[in-house]
């Protein structure tokens, strides 16, 4: 229980089969689902992939979010279980083994907030055996994955990408080093001494990893790793044409997509050729763009999903067998470019934060008649979180409220108090001039 722990995949399936048979003798059936909020550990993944093969959704939390933002997500999915610790999931791999099938049998449920400030159920449903292979073949195939390969777990399991390049090296006999918590220190160290092939990172622990490098750190020898996949934010060309001296230039891609699916990916041979894109579309994928901008991707039935216990939204990211969460970009060719995430998005650390989630929160807060949160260029996290408020409030006292009903990527960096909270002709803000119409950046 170190700064890192390494996982293989003889322990796990043990695992796995200790924890279903345990998730049987407490009742949980298959289509239930069952919550996680713990901070990273092998037991996470273990638990994730004993519900998985039994047809039970593990609901991924993370462990910082406040009680009130937990509570709202737990009445939402009605777990028959809460694990809130490592202690809690260790405790379920002392049950009886029993068989699971060979595949997971779902995707995770995650939530990810929408533009209304509620957050929505990622929900793949059910899959057949025959779908479920197909699902997890995608995966292997897309990073070659195979029982050679030791991946790095580097961000918050809670996340999609990082539980998804976790179960995919299991599953193929390969082993997982889990960091605790991301520190570029520790990042540093688990190079060095579990020499890892695969890592997926967010450009900001790319970014604090050059940070410490540059302070006369020595950069661990990267002679074995193949892959280092990075995707969550828009990452600076500075930063990624460093990446790609550091690693081996081939080892080095990018990816698009969101929580609800991926769409597309971007080789080492690509970026050169269209440098600015984030790639091709996925096997099995095509991207179009309608007239608004707005991208749509065509996917296969294995990576359908719906918004867990809300029709309206799901029929609002479907149009056929093409979904869309709203952002905007263009195709040149067969590459696609981002011309930027859902107008009002914040991403901040590679962590995705929407101005009315945060601008509810304040809803009752003592002297703020009026608040409006926006996005500022930061070099360490992408994008800071900061608000324009109307009020008598202080800075001191909104940071407490903030601190007692956000999580701590959504807490606002920046506190502006302004007389009024610059809106359009039909009282819309728009978030991404926020700052420019406040006189705190140049226009554009």
């Amino acid at each position: 229980m170190g700064a890192f722990d390494l996982l293989t995949a003889k322990d796990s399936e043990d695992a796995q089969r200790r924890i279903a048979g345990a998730l049987r003798v407490l009742g949980v059936q298959q289509g239930d689902r069952i919550a996680l909020s713990m901070t990273n550990s092998p037991a996470v993944i273990n638990t994730a992939l004993g519900a998985l093969r039994s047809g039970i959704f593990p609901v991924m939390l993370d462990p910082a979010l406040t009680d009130a933002e937990r509570e709202a997500i737990l009445q939402d999915c009605t777990p028959s279980l809460v694990l809130t610790s490592r202690a809690d999931a260790e405790s379920l791999a002392k049950g009886k083994p029993v068989d699971l099938a060979p595949v997971p049998l779902a995707r995770p449920i995650h939530y990810t907030s929408g533009t209304t400030g509620k957050r929505k159920g990622v929900f793949s449903g059910l899959l057949d055996e025959d779908s479920a292979r197909q699902l997890l073949g995608e995966e292997t195939t897309q990073w070659g994955i195979n029982s050679e390969d030791r991946h790095l777990v580097v961000s918050g399991l809670y996340h999609s990408a990082p539980l998804r390049f976790a179960i995919t090296t299991l599953m193929n006999g390969g082993d997982v080093v889990v960091m605790s918590r991301f520190e570029p220190s520790v990042f540093l160290q688990a190079m060095t001494h579990m020499q890892p092939t695969t890592m997926f990172c967010a450009p900001a622990h790319l970014q604090r990893m050059v940070d410490v490098i540059d302070t006369g750190v020595r950069m661990p020898s990267v002679v074995g790793i193949r892959l280092v996949a990075h995707a969550g934010a828009a990452c600076p060309q500075p930063l990624k044409q460093r990446i790609h001296h550091l690693f081996e230039h081939d080892a080095v891609w990018e990816f698009y997509g969101a929580t609800e699916g991926q769409v597309t990916a971007l080789s080492p041979a690509d970026w050169l050729a269209a440098p600015g894109s984030v790639g091709r579309a996925r096997a099995g994928r095509s991207i179009t763009i309608d007239d608004n901008g707005t991208i749509w991707t065509t996917v296969p039935d294995y990576a359908r999903f719906s918004y867990w216990g809300d029709e309206a939204k799901t029929d609002a990211a479907w149009r056929g067998s093409a979904f869309t969460v709203g952002d905007i970009g263009r195709l040149d060719g067969e590459f696609l470019y981002l011309d930027g995430r859902r107008d009002d998005l914040i991403i901040s650390g590679g962590v995705n934060v929407y101005p009315r989630e945060v601008e509810l929160a304040f809803e009752h807060a003592p002297g703020v008649s009026d608040i409006a949160v926006f996005a500022r260029p930061d070099e360490r996290w992408g994008q800071r979180v900061c608000a324009a408020f109307v009020g008598t409030a202080d800075t001191s006292s909104l940071q407490t409220w903030a601190d007692a009903h956000l999580h701590p990527a959504r807490r606002p960096k920046e506190y502006h108090r302004v007389d009024s909270i610059p809106r359009s002709p039909t009282g819309k803000i728009r978030y991404r001039f926020l700052a420019q119409e406040l006189g705190l950046e140049p226009p554009a």
